[in-house]
């Protein structure tokens, strides 16, 4: 294998039976009999051969991954998506040879830490200490050096306090805490987490994603990272892998992966015009559009864009309120927008009808794909509607702003331009 490989799949697939139960009823348990008899599906089958959860089948196996290939170079950052069941973790369980893939061969350069899962890797009986000690001896390393990373381990972990307290005592946000600055601080040429991060606060979750960067880039070590936080993944990674139902959809640059997932699991039509009637007995919303300021112009970055609602408030309601959220194709929000946010009394609405527009300022945007998620409330009640009544539009960029350091650049939402002026 080339020295620049960290790891190499070929053609992993991963082969699950499913135990063979009694139903409980000797009735039930001659019915599954005589349907295998006369050659028919099981009656009480819940799975199907395929790693699909929404199909039945005959057999009694199932293939959670299938013909599974690629290739991570040292120094790269991987993001892994796909939906629940997808075969995200089976696939990191074979890459840290918690379990073994049923055909194909896996290869890697290099010792791996992992944090797949809560409770994974720690003996609950040992002390955050202890564990500390015990992780960077099965990872081949010394007591001296693991002394030399253990005020840093501590330090990032934020525990300090219970250090000496057996984790099975830690809640499982601690747990993970200790967890990741273990896998991230001892050394390891490769460090692959699933989504477990989830169960820690954002700020954690953020100083995580900042760690797992910073060992990426400035120590070339090789990160598989599984998430359904596309943001995380996209300010994370450069490549992506796509599984669904087993196999590998695709793989290549991350921003591409991430589009296509969103495409793909997004059956609504992508239109700049919401035309319905959703809502409750209170308030209804009829229309919802977003057009440019200048339509000769069109969808620019460079132009003015307007965001409508047209609906209907019904009957009286006390703290009606009306806005949007935009979102970017990353599923970053980018704004949340609402008619009136201004610290007074709560006021009452009339029946009446209405239509809202709200002005996004020309530069405020980058090229890219928008979307836009409107939502109408009672305050401290209820919300009324939310995620029901989308819109979606693309900016282009037809005059070179901001192309002259690459506006198209991952992350980049906005070609805020500010009026500069020479200071004496």
């Amino acid at each position: 294998m080339n020295d620049n490989i960290a790891i190499r799949a070929e053609n992993i697939s991963k082969l699950y039976q499913i135990g063979e139960f009694s139903t409980g009823s000797l009735n039930r348990d001659f019915e599954k009999w005589w349907a295998r008899i006369r050659g028919k599906e099981d009656p009480f089958s819940t799975i199907g051969e395929t790693n699909d959860r929404t199909t039945k089948g005959k057999g009694n196996y199932v293939w959670s991954l299938k013909d599974i290939s690629f290739e991570i170079k040292k120094g790269e950052a991987l993001g892994i998506i796909g939906r629940n069941g997808a075969g995200k973790s089976t696939l990191l369980k074979i890459l840290t040879k918690v379990t073994s893939p049923t055909t194909g061969l896996i290869m890697g350069q290099g010792r791996i830490a992992s944090l797949l899962e809560v409770g994974t890797g720690f003996h609950p009986e040992l002390t955050g200490r202890e564990n500390i000690f015990l992780n960077g001896a099965i990872l081949g390393m010394k007591k001296w050096e693991i002394k030399k990373k253990f005020d840093e381990i501590v330090d990032f972990s934020g525990i300090e306090r219970y250090i000496d307290t057996p984790v099975k005592r830690y809640s499982s946000g601690m747990y993970i805490r200790l967890a990741f600055a273990v896998a991230a601080h001892l050394e390891s040429e490769i460090l692959i987490i699933d989504e477990v991060l989830a169960v820690g606060d954002a700020e954690f979750q953020k100083k995580c994603i900042g760690k797992m960067d910073d060992v990426s880039k400035s120590e070339g070590r090789t990160i598989i990272f599984v998430s359904h936080n596309m943001a995380a993944i996209t300010a994370l990674c450069t490549t992506g892998l796509y599984l669904k139902n087993g196999r590998m959809a695709e793989f290549g640059k991350i921003d591409n992966i991430v589009t296509n997932y969103f495409n793909e699991g997004n059956s609504k039509p992508k239109s700049e015009l919401w035309i319905g009637d959703s809502g409750d007995d209170k308030v209804r919303l009829y229309k919802c559009v977003v057009y440019p300021g200048d339509k000769e112009k069109g969808f620019l970055t460079t132009n003015d864009l307007i965001v409508e609602m047209e609906g209907e408030v019904l009957n009286p309601v006390l703290g009606l309120i009306m806005g949007f959220t935009l979102w970017s194709e990353f599923d970053y929000q980018l704004a949340y927008v609402l008619y009136d946010d201004r610290e007074e009394k709560i006021k009452t609405f009339e029946p009446q009808k209405f239509k809202k527009a709200f002005r996004i300022p020309a530069n405020s945007l980058a090229l890219g794909k928008y979307r836009i998620e409107f939502d109408i409330g009672i305050q401290y009640v209820k919300r009324v509607i939310h995620n029901e009544c989308d819109i979606f539009f693309t900016l282009n960029n037809l005059d070179g702003i901001g192309r002259k350091f690459a506006l198209e650049g991952r992350g980049r939402v906005s070609v805020f331009r500010p009026d500069w002026a020479q200071k004496s």
